[in-house]
């Protein structure tokens, strides 16, 4: 299982937007993510932006790809793409900065 961490960043004016979004999240989105491998998925928010995410999977790049299959993800990440700071690729889900795991106490 993979264990990764991932960076982006909300604008700092659009954090309350950004949660309240996150509290309602589609069901037809949490079913995707189940089906394409995000367990144990978790984000956690700065006040100044700063978006640290968390996934366990079992091949992080397959669970990406896979969520690029789904409809309901296009509709996610159109209706998120404006909350961010300037993405790389234009949405989220493949903007992501992904930092090297350095120590894992199991």
């Amino acid at each position: 299982m993979q264990r990764v961490c991932f960076l982006l960043r909300v604008k700092p004016d659009r954090l309350d937007e950004y949660k309240a979004a996150h509290r309602t999240v589609w069901p037809e989105m949490r079913d995707a993510l189940s089906r394409h491998g995000w367990h144990n998925y978790s984000l956690f928010l700065a006040d100044d932006g700063l978006l640290v995410g968390y996934v366990e999977t079992e091949d992080f790049d397959r669970a990406v790809a896979g969520m690029q299959t789904e409809e309901v993800n296009a509709r996610w990440q159109a209706a998120m793409k404006d909350l961010f700071q300037p993405l790389e690729t234009g949405a989220a889900d493949t903007s992501l900065l992904t930092l090297e795991q350095v120590f894992y106490l199991p």
